[in-house]
């Protein structure tokens, strides 16, 4: 069972490897985790003071949620042995698209590079 390092650094850090069945788990997790506020603020009454909350609730999770599939990216380019700077082209409209196709098929490189000895762990 990992502990809860283990966690944050899948979420919130740039450093390391991960393989593709976790480039796509991760991002449909925080998918999910994304999507209840927003579907609980279309649940309220616009006006109400429940709107309010829930609309700041699904602000800071989407904010959570671009770190953490930047730093999924990062990862995922780190696997490709490629430098984590590579991620600003998921802020490019159309090559976003194909930025995120490309790290969800494409295989990383077998064995140990420059970014880590293994894939889905810290460096």
């Amino acid at each position: 069972m990992p502990n809860k390092l283990d966690y944050f650094w899948l979420f919130f850090r740039f450093s390391g490897r991960i393989s593709r069945a976790a480039y796509v788990l991760g991002f449909l997790f925080m998918l999910m985790v994304v999507s209840f506020p927003l579907y609980q603020f279309m649940r309220v009454h616009p006006e109400s003071s429940a709107a309010q909350l829930w609309s700041l609730l699904f602000g800071l999770t989407f904010f959570a949620f671009v770190w953490a599939h930047v730093a999924f990216s990062v990862k995922r380019l780190h696997d490709f042995d490629k430098p984590g700077l590579l991620a600003i082209t998921l802020f490019i409209p159309i090559v976003s698209l194909i930025t995120f196709v490309v790290l969800c098929f494409y295989p990383g490189t077998p064995g140990p590079n420059q970014f880590g000895s293994q894939t889905n762990a810290p460096r």
